[in-house]
């Protein structure tokens, strides 16, 4: 069966039977790669296991790529909110529990955890290459921002809450891949979130006026 150009804008699921089968697909991709990895896993048997059809699969997900990055985005969406008060008053550690707190969820299912972050590198560079940023890191980036309690960023938040979320992916890319225990990589997030959420550092706006 000829497979549907990857560069297909994937369809969304409009009705309950359609979110429901949408579902089933992402369960369905996200226990499979976390029994066996993401090089490992076929299309064709995350349809299987899904109870879908190989084309039905397609339409959602033309790419493996975009089939783990949509596993991605509903792990962290399901997973994690931001916290209702408190976090204005201290942002940088309000980041930083977020982060660790994630990163030990990821390290419980390391197989799955790399292949999010396989596929989500593909996309990344595919919406580099359009000019664009891909939906998995503006939605990321929103939950680092509401965990700071910032309201209405301006282009210097943007800029360090992209750094944090930089540096998170290496210490977390580390501590997968077994180069640093978790404990170093906690104390790694916290000092990088003071680093850069607290710095004293003058703001771009501050810098241009000087």
């Amino acid at each position: 069966m000829p497979r549907i150009a990857e560069d297909r804008a994937p369809a969304e699921p409009s009705s309950a039977e359609q979110h429901e089968r949408y579902q089933r697909i992402l369960v369905a991709a996200a226990r499979l790669a976390a029994e066996s990895g993401y090089e490992r896993v076929q299309m064709h048997e995350v349809a299987k296991a899904a109870g879908v059809a190989i084309a039905t699969l397609y339409r959602y997900f033309p790419s493996k790529a975009h089939l783990f990055t949509a596993v991605m985005r509903w792990q962290v969406s399901r997973g994690y909110s931001a916290p209702s008060s408190g976090s204005a008053q201290d942002p940088a550690g309000a980041i930083a529990d977020l982060l660790i707190s994630m990163t030990r969820q990821m390290v419980r299912s390391p197989l799955l955890s790399l292949a999010m972050m396989q596929a989500n590198n593909k996309t990344q560079a595919l919406a580099s290459a359009a000019g664009e940023q891909s939906p998995n890191d503006v939605a990321f980036q929103q939950l680092v921002l509401d965990t700071a309690g910032i309201a209405e960023p301006s282009t210097e938040d943007d800029r360090r809450v992209r750094l944090v979320v930089h540096c998170w992916y290496g210490v977390l890319t580390s501590v997968l891949n077994g180069r640093i225990p978790m404990e170093e990589a906690e104390d790694d997030v916290r000092v990088a979130c003071r680093l850069l959420v607290d710095s004293e550092y003058p703001r771009a706006e501050e810098r241009s006026s000087r």
